[in-house]
């Protein structure tokens, strides 16, 4: 029997399709399924009491995932910590008129963080989940992280800010595989998910959508100007927290061509817009970048993702100091958003990725 390895289990057809795979391989399994406390009512439902007891009785949901795999399923209350550390940077980066993404913290915080340190806890030596991306090791001790062959589900973008050592402890039996195979793999052997719904990319969204959930969240909705660049007010906003960078809806200001959200100027609470064509830039920085092999000799050439829908772009990465990068796009880009990550790619493999924090606009 080979060693133990917790599996991340959501209830969906990635992480089942995991989990068996494992098995198959030989390896001894758990499943580890995380409450945050922001789960949809989707048939999923604990009473972890105000303690977070992790010997809770599973939901029927659960059960069922345990049966067919015959596996053991732990829950694992997760609730204070990501509130602490996903809830709070997500409502932080609002407030500082950004555009979060959410994936990016809870990946090393929270699967790879504090869900891996629980899997250790009992016992595990990895942890494994259903993303598609490949790791290699290099005979050196260093762990590459590489893009997952199947270019619609490739998730690398997501796991660019994990460590070395999260990236020794990581698992991800799907890289090599096409959505296609997994839902073959599934239905061939019996495995039925719990959830039939792809998991979205922000988890905690729900019906009241983001204007309703930062309300939630004491985010206030208060009303300032729409301008446009030459500082002709040309409307009111309800609040710059409902808006993000290259955005069109809700602007409502009648003019011969459709206004697009250029910046959230949050010192004046004012909704800064002008054409599409204003949202082109050819540099942006970058900063707290995390480097997944080691610091490279600069310049840089790479590939740059802005945004996980963002097709990769020719850029030269320039130093301005320790961690923080100019980065030159050899065409401008549309839409280069503060508060979104930007992700370096040579070829198939991920160098490095951190924060837009100006888009040079």
């Amino acid at each position: 029997m080979k060693s133990l390895i917790a599996v991340a289990v959501s209830g969906g057809v990635d992480s089942l399709t995991a989990a068996f795979l494992l098995k198959e391989e030989g390896h001894e399994v758990i499943g580890i399924h995380f409450i945050t406390g922001f789960e949809k009512d989707d048939g999923f439902k604990f009473d972890l009491g105000m303690s977070g007891d992790h010997n809770t009785r599973p939901c029927s949901n659960i059960e069922m995932i345990s049966e067919q795999l015959d596996i053991p399923i732990k829950i694992f209350d997760c609730r204070k910590a990501f509130k602490e550390k996903v809830i709070t940077y997500f409502r932080k980066t609002y407030l500082a008129g950004k555009t979060p993404n959410p994936c990016l913290v809870c990946n090393p915080e929270i699967k790879f963080g504090t869900v891996l340190q629980y899997a250790k806890r009992i016992g595990a030596r990895r942890i494994a989940t259903g993303h598609y991306v490949k790791t290699q090791p290099d005979g050196k001790g260093r762990q590459h992280l590489f893009k997952g062959d199947d270019p619609t589900k490739d998730q690398s973008y997501f796991l660019a800010f994990l460590s070395q050592s999260q990236l020794a402890d990581a698992c991800f039996p799907l890289g090599g595989m096409q959505k296609s195979d997994v839902k073959k793999i599934a239905e061939k052997n019996g495995l039925k998910p719990a959830s039939k719904k792809e998991s979205q990319d922000v988890c905690f969204i729900h019906d009241k959508g983001y204007a309703g959930f930062l309300k939630d969240q004491g985010i206030p909705s208060s009303s300032g100007p729409i301008m446009e660049k030459n500082g002709n007010v040309i409307g009111e906003h309800k609040g710059l927290h409902l808006f993000t960078i290259g955005q069109r809806r809700g602007i409502n200001c009648p003019a011969p061509h459709p206004y697009h959200v250029l910046r959230l100027d949050t010192k004046n609470n004012s909704l800064i817009v002008g054409s599409k064509q204003d949202l082109l830039s050819s540099t942006c920085i970058v900063e707290k970048i995390n480097w997944i092999i080691r610091e490279p000799s600069f310049p840089v050439l790479a590939q740059v993702k802005i945004r996980y829908q963002h097709n990769p772009a020719p850029a030269t990465l320039i130093p301005l100091s320790d961690q923080r990068v100019e980065i030159h796009f050899k065409k401008p880009q549309f839409s280069i958003t503060p508060g979104q990550g930007a992700v370096f790619y040579r070829n198939e493999e991920i160098i490095g990725g951190g924060w837009i924090t100006d888009n040079k606009l």
